[in-house]
């Protein structure tokens, strides 16, 4: 009896499951809106409010709004930029540097400011194409899908059909010409129609930065490139100056932390290894901080704290992970209440960038 219901279980356990049908998670885009800028109950208005990059999420996720504090110096500069709360939000990372490359009024300088960024997810179908557009440019979650490309795409567009049309010729701006932002790239997105001969035709700006000079530049430029015979249309094509660097505010000297009468002077066996913090490189601003550290009797970094920072708290976090990367020459005592300031600065502008981004998705 045993044999005969050992065979029937195991031919039943080869009976496929039937499958449960499950809402899939689907790839959508992100976009942070920010609400009225608060210096303590007076509303302050912005001169510019540099826009928060759109990212590409996975799902409904975590939509939690995100606050962020700080001052207003005589110049009109956000500073001293901090999150409220302590808990992580995905996808936030962009939203202190957006803030740090705005400006204010000049004037009298203002304490107690925040500001409330709200997030709001959309499917890629139903996302504004500038925001997909913006997306493309700095794809930080992976490459636009298929979809994103075809929601920029005009609804007469065939220049996603492969083969796609080879550029021949590709011209660009004198980016000399075209005034860049301080932390803040400048893009347009230009759309243009082929001839049969593979000349662009019906050149148009679609998307950008509204930067009057450089859309006329981009337009010019497009105008000017040659591609492959054939005719097509709703092609497009982004053109963009990449960000001036914005200069730290100037950092206090180290004396201004007090002695250190318990950290001698001492070499580093291991030097620390300058990272810097990803969102605030894309937008090439500088910013430093002081550390305060013990070292242990074989050299060891701990007991890490942020004295000082600017112009935002990310700069503190980093330079903590900096100064714990690195090691001291061992001595008999060790140290205690030792400062370091770390700089993170980015090379001296070269000019602007001649940068440019496919014209849509790759060949599949």
């Amino acid at each position: 009896m045993s044999i005969p219901s050992l065979a029937l279980l195991l031919a039943a356990s080869n009976v496929p499951l039937p499958i449960q049908a499950t809402d899939l998670p689907t790839q959508q885009l992100a976009r942070w809106t920010p609400g009225p800028v608060r210096c303590g109950d007076i509303v302050v208005d912005a001169v510019h409010l540099s826009a928060v990059p759109p990212a590409l999420r996975w799902g409904a996720g975590d939509v939690r709004p995100v606050t962020l504090r700080f001052r207003i110096d005589a110049s009109g500069r956000p500073l001293s930029i901090r999150t409220d709360g302590a808990s992580y939000v995905p996808n936030s990372e962009e939203i202190a540097p957006a803030l740090a490359a705005s400006t204010f009024t000049p004037g009298t300088p203002r304490t107690d400011c925040r500001v409330d960024y709200q997030q709001q997810m959309l499917p890629l179908a139903k996302a504004d194409p500038a925001d997909l557009m913006a997306y493309s440019l700095v794809p930080t979650n992976g490459p636009l899908p298929r979809e994103g490309w075809e929601r920029i795409s005009p609804a007469d567009s065939d220049c996603l059909r492969q083969p796609r049309p080879a550029a021949l010729l590709r011209a660009y701006p004198d980016f000399r010409k075209v005034a860049g932002r301080p932390g803040e790239r400048q893009w347009s997105m230009t759309s243009y129609d082929l001839d049969k001969k593979g000349r662009p035709v019906a050149v148009r700006t679609i998307g950008g930065t509204a930067d009057p000079t450089l859309d006329t530049a981009a337009r010019k430029a497009a105008a000017g490139s040659r591609f492959v015979e054939g005719k097509r249309q709703g092609c497009f094509y982004p053109y963009w100056r990449d960000a001036l660097r914005l200069a730290a505010p100037p950092a206090p000297d180290e004396a201004q932390f007090g002695a250190t009468p318990l950290c001698p002077a001492a070499g580093w066996a291991q030097p620390p290894r300058l990272t810097y913090p990803p969102a605030w490189n894309r937008r090439r601003i500088e910013g430093w901080a002081v550390v305060q550290f013990d070292v242990a009797p074989w050299g060891e970094i701990g007991n890490t704290r942020v004295l000082a920072s600017e112009p935002a708290e990310a700069f503190g976090q980093q330079a903590m992970q900096v100064v714990r990367s690195a090691r001291r020459s061992a001595s008999p005592t060790g140290a205690s209440g030792c400062i370091e300031r770390v700089r993170f600065a980015i090379r001296p502008d070269d000019g602007a960038a001649v940068e440019h981004a496919e014209e849509g998705p790759p060949p599949q």
